[in-house]
């Protein structure tokens, strides 16, 4: 059987770049594929002697079409992820007017921002149903590359990948976001003249963050939940889950709290990848 993952979501979100990197990564690439055609590839890369071990179905325009075919890849034995790739309007209108193309959902009497409204409106139900929500809104190529590799790179016996990501509340929430944990009843570091220039990274930042008595209490009761719900995810079939912490600007208290929750994690035996969006802001 064919380990497939099958690639979805908003025009000019990163679909043919994703295609690109997953090829570079040593998978077997289909690129704007007709639902049509999927049972045949599938049927063919799960052939013997095919040579065909990871395939990457890159979606065409019939992403609604796709999630049928999803239920019956998986019902024949193969293990499939679907990944959806998001971004904000604002960085869609701004990647469309630099390639100068069309958008698929344009037509005479809709402008640029109303096809990317209604392709997002008309894809919103399937979103839910997708293992992995990457935003693509602030990720060049390398950056994009680093996420699949670590989304990726665990073996598919791996029931649930956690990733943890740390972000700015005024640089808006993260649409891959799956758990939401807003850190601002904590001090912050920012009005500390000694601590300003410095991040969560740093062990001064660290220290003041963490000896808190409501980050302690805070981290003890959030892992405890943690520890008490991620089990029932997996056995819910959820391949991935990334959990968000936010903070004001995503440079202090958010990056130090972040920090620790993957440490926790891995310390009970759960993998956990961490990353900081806004930290170079």
């Amino acid at each position: 059987m064919a380990d497939i993952l099958v690639i979805t979501g908003l025009s000019g979100a990163g679909r043919s770049t994703t295609a690109a990197v997953l090829e570079d990564l040593g998978w077997y690439v289909v690129d704007n594929l007709p639902t049509s055609l999927v049972d045949t590839i599938v049927e063919l890369a799960g052939a013997p002697g095919s040579g065909i071990e990871r395939l990457a179905l890159v979606a065409g325009r019939q992403h609604l079409e796709l999630m049928p075919k999803v239920a019956a890849m998986r019902a024949a034995g193969h293990q499939v992820r679907v990944v959806y790739l998001d971004a904000t309007t604002a960085e869609l209108v701004k990647r469309y007017e630099s390639s100068r193309r069309r958008h698929p959902m344009s037509n005479d009497s809709d402008g640029l921002l109303e096809a990317i409204e209604i392709e997002r409106t008309l894809l919103e139900p399937m979103r839910g149903d997708c293992d992995l929500i990457i935003d693509t809104s602030d990720l060049n190529v390398h950056q994009l590359k680093a996420k699949l590799m670590g989304a990726f790179e665990v073996s598919v016996s791996e029931r649930l990948q956690v990733a943890v990501e740390s972000f700015g509340f005024k640089h808006g929430l993260p649409l891959d976001a799956d758990v939401v944990m807003d850190v601002r009843f904590l001090p912050n570091p920012h009005w500390d003249e000694n601590l300003r220039p410095l991040s969560g990274l740093d062990q001064a930042v660290k220290d003041d963050v963490l000896s808190r008595p409501q980050a302690i209490e805070f981290l003890r009761n959030f892992q405890a939940l943690l520890q008490s719900v991620l089990p029932h995810y997996a056995s819910e079939g959820k391949s991935y889950l990334t959990i968000a912490v936010g903070c004001t600007g995503g440079r202090h208290r958010s990056v130090a709290i972040a920090e620790e929750i993957a440490h926790g994690l891995r310390a009970s035996g759960q993998p956990a990848r961490v990353s900081h969006r806004d930290l170079g802001r």
